[in-house]
This record gives C-alpha cells, sequence and structure tokens, in this order.
C-alpha cells in the first residue's frame, strides 16, 4: 500500500468515527445513531413481519372462503347429476336407448313419454331452464319449443361436445351471453352427460341441462372479500365461468401466473405488475373448476402503512428528544473533562504539584479525585513497577531453570557409564548373556538420560527407554511384571516432553509391584483426542492410589511450580515440563481406585513442534 494510499484510509477512518472532532459532536452524532439506527432496524423488520403476517391471514381466510364456496357449489351441482341418474334408470329413457333408428323411435311411441319426462324433471327444479336429449342419428328431444334459443343441433357441431366423456361422467360448459339469440342474454352453464345404451353399452345419446346461471351468480356475489376482493371461477383451460365482469366470462384470464394457478391444486401469489393484486386460488377435483380470490395490494398493505408512518413519526420525535438531552448531558461531561485534560497538560509538563478540583461524586469527579492521588505517588509507583518487574523475570526464568534440571539432576554421571560397559564386558566373557543385556540396557537408559541435546524427543524414542527400564525390572519381577506397548503408527514420531513417561513407568512399578504379591501388567498407549490433541496413557493393574493420596496428588498438578507441590516431585515435574514446553492446556491427568489400579494420562498437542522459545 503506498504513502497516499495509506493517507486516504487514514483520513476515511479518522471521519469516519469522528476522531478529531469535539467530544460535545461526538456525544450528539452518536446518540443520535443509537436512536435513529436501531429505531429503523425495529421498524424494517415490523414492517416486514406485519406484511407477511398479513398476507397469510388473507391467504388462510381466502382459502376457508373458497372452501365453503366450492362446497355450495359442488352439492349444487351434484343434485343436477342425482337427476340425470334418476332419468337415466327410468323405464321409458331403458327403452328410449335401446332403439337404433329413427322409425323405431316413431312406431314406438316413445318420444311422448320421454318429452313428458324431461319437462317433469325441469318442471320439479326452477333453476332448470331446459332439457335436451340428443341420439347419435340426429333425434332431438327439447323441453324449450322457444325459436330464440341456440338449437340443439347446433350445440353439437361446437368444439366442446367431441370432449365429452363417454364414460357417462358430467362435463359442465359455460357459454357466454349470445348476441344472436335474444333470450340467452346471460351466461349459459349446460351440464353434459353421454348415455350408453343397455344392450351394446357404447355411448348413443347425449343429455344437456341447462342451468340458469344466476344461481352461480349469487352464490359467487355472496362472498366477501375485504372491502374490494372478488372472487372469480376458471374452467380448465383458464377461461372465465363466472367473473364480476359479465364481458370477460368465456375468455381467457389476463393474469401473469396463470400457468402456475392451472398447474397447482391450491396456493396462492403475488403479481409482479400493474397493480400487484393478491391470489388465492384452490381446484374443484369433482367440477374441474378453479376458484380464485383476487385482494388489491393497497388494501392489503393499508395496516402496514399505518405502520410505517408511525415508525416514521417515532424516529422523528425521539430524534429531536434525544437532541435535547443530548446537549445538556454533553455540557454536563466537556466541561469538568477540558478542565482535567488542563491538569494533565501541566502533568505532562513535569508539574507534579498540579491538583485538579473536583466538583462532583459522579464517575468524573472519582476519575478527577484518582488523577490526584495519581500525581502524588505517579514516582513511587513508576520505581516500584520497574523493581517488579525485573524480579519478577529473573525469578521466572531461575523457576524454569530449576524444573528443567530437577530431573537430570537426580542422574549418575558420567563413570558409571564406563563401569556399566566394563560389567557388560565382562558378562559376555564369562557367557552370561543376561547380565549382559541388563547392563546394556541400563546404560543405554543412563546415556540417553545424560544426552542435554534438547528438551523435547519423539514418543518413539520414549517408549524404546520405557522398553529398556521394562526390560531390566523384568529380570528383577519375572513372572510378577508383565508388560505391553499400544502404540499406533502415526504416534511414533509425535514431539513428547524428553524423558516424560520412564518416571511415570517407574512409579507403576514401585508403587504397585512392590508393595503388592499379585501380578502387575502394565499398558502404555496412545490415542487421539479432540481438538488436534493426542493423549498416552500408562495403566497398571497395581494396588492404585487411596482417595486422600489421589486428592493431594491431583492438587500437587495444579500449583503453578514445583515448589509448592508436597506429595510428588517426579509427576509434578512431567507435568509442569510439558505445560511449559506446549502450553498450560497440556499435561498429566491422574485416575486411580484403591485396589484396583492406577492409569496417568499425559495430554499432548497432536502433529504440533515446540512453542516458540521452548
Amino acid at each position: 500500500m503506498g504513502r497516499k494510499s495509506r493517507r486516504a484510509w487514514t483520513w476515511f477512518y479518522r471521519s469516519l468515527f469522528l476522531r478529531d472532532r469535539p467530544l460535545t459532536v461526538k456525544l450528539l452524532v452518536y446518540s443520535a445513531m443509537l436512536v435513529v439506527i436501531p429505531l429503523l432496524i425495529v421498524g424494517l423488520i415490523s414492517y416486514q413481519k406485519s406484511s407477511e403476517v398479513l398476507r397469510e391471514e388473507a391467504s388462510l381466510s381466502n382459502e376457508q372462503i373458497i372452501e365453503q364456496v366450492k362446497l355450495h357449489i359442488e352439492y349444487y351441482i351434484r343434485d343436477f347429476e342425482i337427476d340425470s341418474i334418476r332419468m337415466q334408470n327410468h323405464p321409458s329413457m331403458q327403452q328410449f336407448l335401446r332403439m337404433t333408428s329413427e322409425q323405431e323411435v316413431s312406431e314406438s311411441g316413445i318420444r311422448e313419454p320421454m318429452m313428458q319426462l324431461l319437462k317433469d324433471t325441469a318442471y320439479s327444479r326452477s333453476d332448470i331452464s331446459r332439457i335436451m336429449l340428443i341420439m347419435e342419428n340426429q333425434t332431438v328431444l327439447d323441453t324449450s319449443m322457444n325459436k330464440n334459443v341456440t338449437p340443439a343441433l347446433q350445440l353439437i357441431q361446437e368444439p366442446w361436445f367431441a370432449s365429452v366423456p363417454a364414460n357417462s361422467d358430467i362435463m359442465l360448459i359455460i357459454r357466454p351471453p349470445s348476441e344472436r339469440y335474444e333470450l340467452e342474454d346471460v351466461p349459459v352453464l349446460s351440464i353434459v352427460k353421454r348415455l350408453v345404451s343397455p344392450n351394446t353399452l357404447e355411448p348413443v345419446a347425449t343429455l344437456i341441462m341447462e342451468v340458469n346461471f344466476k344461481r352461480i351468480q349469487e352464490i359467487a356475489e355472496r362472498v366477501t372479500i375485504g372491502r374490494t376482493g372478488y372472487l372469480s371461477i376458471l374452467d380448465p383451460s383458464g377461461r372465465y365461468i363466472y367473473s364480476p365482469e359479465y364481458a370477460e366470462i368465456g375468455h381467457l384470464a389476463a393474469w401473469d401466473q396463470l400457468g402456475y394457478i392451472l398447474q397447482q391444486e391450491s396456493g396462492s401469489y403475488q403479481a409482479l405488475t400493474g397493480d400487484k393484486p393478491f391470489y388465492t386460488f384452490s381446484r374443484s377435483s369433482y367440477l374441474n373448476w378453479r376458484l380464485v380470490t383476487t385482494i388489491p395490494e393497497h388494501e392489503l398493505t393499508r395496516g402496514t402503512q399505518y405502520i410505517r408512518q408511525t415508525i416514521w413519526w417515532t424516529v422523528a420525535v425521539t430524534l429531536v428528544i434525544a437532541y435535547l438531552i443530548g446537549i445538556g448531558f454533553a455540557t454536563s461531561i466537556v466541561r469538568p473533562v477540558r478542565a482535567l485534560q488542563y491538569f494533565m497538560k501541566r502533568v505532562k509538563e513535569g508539574d507534579f504539584q498540579a491538583r485538579a478540583d473536583i466538583e462532583s461524586k459522579d464517575e468524573i469527579g472519582q476519575l478527577t479525585n484518582d488523577f490526584n492521588k495519581m500525581v502524588e505517588k505517579l514516582q513511587i509507583l513508576l520505581d516500584e513497577i520497574y523493581y517488579s518487574q525485573l524480579r519478577e523475570k529473573d525469578l521466572q526464568l531461575r523457576q524454569k531453570e530449576t524444573e528443567l534440571k530437577v530431573l537430570q539432576s537426580q542422574v549418575n554421571p558420567h563413570f558409571l557409564m564406563n563401569a556399566l560397559e566394563t560389567v557388560r564386558g565382562m558378562a559376555l566373557e564369562k557367557d552370561m548373556t543376561d547380565i549382559s543385556v541388563l547392563v546394556a540396557s541400563l546404560a543405554r537408559l543412563l546415556r540417553y538420560n545424560l544426552n542435554h541435546a534438547g528438551a523435547t524427543s519423539s514418543v518413539q524414542q520414549e517408549i524404546h527407554i520405557c522398553e529398556m527400564y521394562l526390560r531390566i525390572q523384568q529380570y528383577r519381577f519375572e513372572e510378577k511384571l508383565s508388560y505391553e506397548f499400544q502404540i499406533p503408527h502415526w504416534a511414533e514420531n509425535q514431539t513428547i516432553a524428553k524423558f516424560a513417561l520412564q518416571p511415570l513407568v517407574e512409579n507403576c512399578v514401585i508403587h504397585g509391584i512392590e508393595t503388592s504379591d499379585r501380578p502387575v501388567h502394565i499398558v502404555i498407549a496412545a490415542r487421539q483426542m479432540d481438538g488436534h490433541q493426542f493423549a498416552i496413557e500408562i495403566q497398571d493393574t497395581g494396588m492404585g492410589i487411596p482417595a486422600e493420596r489421589l486428592r493431594a496428588l491431583q492438587l500437587d498438578l495444579l500449583q503453578k511450580d514445583m515448589v509448592a507441590a508436597v506429595s510428588q516431585i517426579g509427576i509434578v515435574n512431567v507435568h509442569r515440563r510439558i505445560a511449559y514446553l506446549f502450553g498450560e492446556a497440556y499435561g498429566l491427568e491422574l485416575e486411580s481406585s484403591a485396589g484396583e489400579g492406577t492409569t496417568v494420562s499425559l495430554k499432548l498437542p497432536l502433529g504440533l513442534g515446540l512453542r516458540e522459545g521452548a
């Protein structure tokens, strides 16, 4: 980063946080931010949540309305289906459906009973305006003899006629008002059904019942959707079956998400164009119609607009009050702070006789009092602090040096190794292999201890030293001592404090075997832990540690230095060296039960080297 860039960044940082502005300006600006920002955040969240809640409530309310209307219309249409089934099962209808020609119909005299059947059904319900029965051979029975309605045979030519189901299911057709026939000045709802021959079970006739559309209109208009909302009904192709605007009936709905509505069974969404109305829809599986409610956005968001206005007024009024309070508060703080600043300048120039006047007992007054006391004792405290730091550093260095050398100071000098080599040679001359192996192991153990090359070693080297030590002890205790190592390959190259395992194994032998008459088994194992750590566990089946003795040992491990430890300096030495090398988070843990054995765990960092400066 260049000098100019650093200057620009410094200027931006100081300007943003008002570093060079007076304390009064900072208090006013920050107090305004503390008021405005939380209120705006709370207002924005409240506005967003309230909008979501209003939409959810509107959707839920509209769904309930749609279900009620849907059930009402379904029950209404089912009544006509029942009438059609009743006509289909009538003996005259069964006889009529068995006929295969116009001549047979004329000769049988069935036309009059059939017309009477259709008229009786039409007269039984005031909302049935017309019933037609059309045979495949163009025989037509029509209860309406008025010429100002669409002829039955003309209906055969319309596109929907060919799509009437052949399985006797009903089909609902809405025909918009006709300009040609004056009596059909309102939409016509036709219930169409194929009739099959009792002999061949093949469709031979089509029954068409025309229902007064005003009944559907009355059901839809009784629905109240808010103040300005309304209900619409669409057929499977998206054309209006019912709409508050008659001119739209029979035409395709001009909605941007019409395809989404036709694909889903039910749901809701808000349009992204125009007035952005909110739609809720549901499909009738019986009618295959979709009932849709529409609410304008301005009606849906009327409550949220009130919330938004309330938030803005609250922010404005609160900001004015905060400024008035902030001005008085800033004045009461700035004046004594400036006085204290003046006396601090005098102290900075070397005038330790200066004293600031204490005008109050609040935090600023206490700060002024502390400043006066600080000036009185400043020179003494500086001297004491300087001397104390030097002494503390010296004691820390001496303590660490002592801890590192305590264990090594207990080892015999080099001449002992030479003597052991002599003994080993004499044992080999006398063909005493066991004594030779024993002496060689002891010599390697001493040589490893006298090597001062570093404070750490690998787990593999430490395990090797433990194995030599246990081999020596096994010559002494024979079958009373057995041991095994469970060290995975990944643990062999991990770092450990030098000479950390042998003292712990030695404790197992001294306190576990020498004080017990039963055989003792020692297991040394390694396992991974969470958080990039691993542990080496030394477990024996010896006599264990009594509860009081165990508590004393665990208390010693919590001490910060070996001088305070009174129970077992070897264990504490290993623990403190590990903590010094790798950090206070690592060290020893003891678990034991009297008569059941002891487990010592060394917690170490996994795959990490020494601390810096170790």
